[in-house]
Protein backbone atom coordinates (compact mmCIF):
# COMPACT_ATOMS: atom_id res chain seq x y z
CA UNK A 1 0.00 0.00 0.00
CA UNK A 2 2.85 2.39 0.81
CA UNK A 3 4.32 1.85 -2.66
CA UNK A 4 0.99 2.76 -4.22
CA UNK A 5 0.56 5.83 -2.03
CA UNK A 6 4.04 7.22 -2.69
CA UNK A 7 5.07 5.88 -6.08
CA UNK A 8 1.88 5.78 -8.15
CA UNK A 9 0.68 9.18 -9.37
CA UNK A 10 -2.88 7.82 -9.40
CA UNK A 11 -2.83 7.75 -5.59
CA UNK A 12 -2.28 11.49 -5.39
CA UNK A 13 -5.44 12.11 -7.38
CA UNK A 14 -7.45 9.24 -5.83
CA UNK A 15 -7.09 10.44 -2.23
CA UNK A 16 -8.66 13.85 -1.70
CA UNK A 17 -6.52 14.20 1.45
CA UNK A 18 -3.42 12.55 0.02
CA UNK A 19 -1.00 14.11 2.51
CA UNK A 20 -3.02 12.87 5.49
CA UNK A 21 -3.22 9.37 4.01
CA UNK A 22 0.49 9.39 3.18
CA UNK A 23 1.55 10.59 6.63
CA UNK A 24 -0.68 7.96 8.22
CA UNK A 25 1.01 5.31 6.10
CA UNK A 26 4.44 6.45 7.28
CA UNK A 27 3.30 6.45 10.91
CA UNK A 28 1.94 2.90 10.50
CA UNK A 29 5.26 1.78 9.00
CA UNK A 30 7.05 3.25 12.04
CA UNK A 31 4.73 1.24 14.30
CA UNK A 32 5.58 -1.92 12.36
CA UNK A 33 9.29 -1.08 12.48
CA UNK A 34 9.09 -0.85 16.26
CA UNK A 35 7.71 -4.38 16.41
CA UNK A 36 10.02 -5.79 13.73
CA UNK A 37 13.24 -3.74 13.76
CA UNK A 38 15.26 -6.32 11.80
CA UNK A 39 12.75 -7.03 9.02
CA UNK A 40 14.79 -6.94 5.78
CA UNK A 41 11.70 -6.39 3.61
CA UNK A 42 10.79 -3.31 5.64
CA UNK A 43 14.34 -1.99 5.32
CA UNK A 44 14.15 -2.54 1.57
CA UNK A 45 10.77 -0.76 1.35
CA UNK A 46 11.92 2.20 3.44
CA UNK A 47 15.09 2.48 1.35
CA UNK A 48 13.16 2.38 -1.91
CA UNK A 49 10.60 4.94 -0.81
CA UNK A 50 13.27 7.19 0.69
CA UNK A 51 15.21 7.27 -2.57
CA UNK A 52 12.18 7.72 -4.81
CA UNK A 53 9.94 10.13 -2.87
CA UNK A 54 11.04 13.27 -1.02
CA UNK A 55 7.80 13.48 1.01
CA UNK A 56 8.32 9.96 2.33
CA UNK A 57 11.96 10.71 3.14
CA UNK A 58 11.03 13.86 5.08
CA UNK A 59 8.16 12.26 7.00
CA UNK A 60 10.09 9.07 7.78
CA UNK A 61 12.75 11.24 9.45
CA UNK A 62 10.01 12.70 11.67
CA UNK A 63 9.51 9.36 13.49
CA UNK A 64 5.74 9.75 13.99
CA UNK A 65 4.16 6.51 15.15
CA UNK A 66 0.44 5.82 14.97
CA UNK A 67 -2.17 3.22 14.29
CA UNK A 68 -5.42 4.39 12.78
CA UNK A 69 -8.24 2.02 13.67
CA UNK A 70 -11.11 4.10 12.35
CA UNK A 71 -11.81 7.34 10.56
CA UNK A 72 -12.99 8.90 7.33
CA UNK A 73 -11.29 9.05 3.94
CA UNK A 74 -12.28 11.13 0.95
CA UNK A 75 -11.66 9.86 -2.55
CA UNK A 76 -11.83 11.27 -6.09
CA UNK A 77 -12.84 8.11 -7.94
CA UNK A 78 -12.25 8.24 -11.72
CA UNK A 79 -15.60 6.59 -12.53
CA UNK A 80 -18.09 7.79 -9.89
CA UNK A 81 -16.49 11.00 -8.63
CA UNK A 82 -16.15 12.10 -5.02
CA UNK A 83 -16.69 9.63 -2.20
CA UNK A 84 -16.57 10.02 1.56
CA UNK A 85 -16.19 6.68 3.31
CA UNK A 86 -15.76 5.71 6.92
CA UNK A 87 -13.34 2.93 7.71
CA UNK A 88 -12.58 0.53 10.51
CA UNK A 89 -9.39 -1.50 10.73
CA UNK A 90 -9.62 -4.87 12.40
CA UNK A 91 -6.59 -6.83 13.60
CA UNK A 92 -6.44 -10.61 13.93
CA UNK A 93 -6.19 -11.49 17.62
CA UNK A 94 -3.40 -14.01 17.06
CA UNK A 95 -1.42 -11.78 14.67
CA UNK A 96 -1.80 -8.01 15.09
CA UNK A 97 0.14 -7.44 11.85
CA UNK A 98 -2.72 -9.00 9.86
CA UNK A 99 -5.21 -6.20 9.27
CA UNK A 100 -8.55 -5.97 7.53
CA UNK A 101 -9.89 -2.58 6.48
CA UNK A 102 -13.63 -2.18 6.01
CA UNK A 103 -14.98 0.88 4.18
CA UNK A 104 -18.63 1.94 4.32
CA UNK A 105 -20.74 4.85 3.16
CA UNK A 106 -23.47 6.48 5.19
CA UNK A 107 -26.80 5.12 3.87
CA UNK A 108 -28.71 7.52 1.66
CA UNK A 109 -25.68 9.64 0.78
CA UNK A 110 -24.15 10.39 -2.59
CA UNK A 111 -21.23 8.17 -1.56
CA UNK A 112 -23.58 5.23 -0.91
CA UNK A 113 -25.10 5.73 -4.35
CA UNK A 114 -21.63 5.92 -5.90
CA UNK A 115 -20.67 2.61 -4.27
CA UNK A 116 -23.89 1.06 -5.58
CA UNK A 117 -23.00 2.30 -9.07
CA UNK A 118 -19.48 0.88 -8.78
CA UNK A 119 -20.89 -2.45 -7.66
CA UNK A 120 -23.24 -2.55 -10.64
CA UNK A 121 -20.47 -1.45 -12.99
CA UNK A 122 -18.09 -4.20 -11.83
CA UNK A 123 -20.90 -6.77 -11.91
CA UNK A 124 -21.62 -5.79 -15.53
CA UNK A 125 -17.93 -6.12 -16.34
CA UNK A 126 -17.85 -9.61 -14.77
CA UNK A 127 -21.02 -10.65 -16.61
CA UNK A 128 -19.52 -9.48 -19.91
CA UNK A 129 -16.01 -10.74 -19.24
CA UNK A 130 -15.88 -12.74 -22.45
CA UNK A 131 -16.41 -9.62 -24.56
CA UNK A 132 -15.83 -6.37 -22.70
CA UNK A 133 -12.85 -7.02 -20.49
CA UNK A 134 -10.58 -8.96 -22.90
CA UNK A 135 -11.02 -6.35 -25.62
CA UNK A 136 -10.17 -3.61 -23.16
CA UNK A 137 -7.10 -5.53 -22.05
CA UNK A 138 -5.94 -6.00 -25.64
CA UNK A 139 -5.69 -2.23 -25.89
CA UNK A 140 -3.09 -2.21 -23.10
CA UNK A 141 -1.09 -5.22 -24.22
Amino acid sequence: MARFIFLDEAARSLYADWETVARSSVAALHLYAGRHPHDPRLAELVGELSVRDQDFRRWWAGHDVARRTHGTKRFHHPVVGDLTLTYDVLAATDDPDQLLGVYTAEPGTASAEALRLLSAWTADARDNKDTAIPSARRGFA
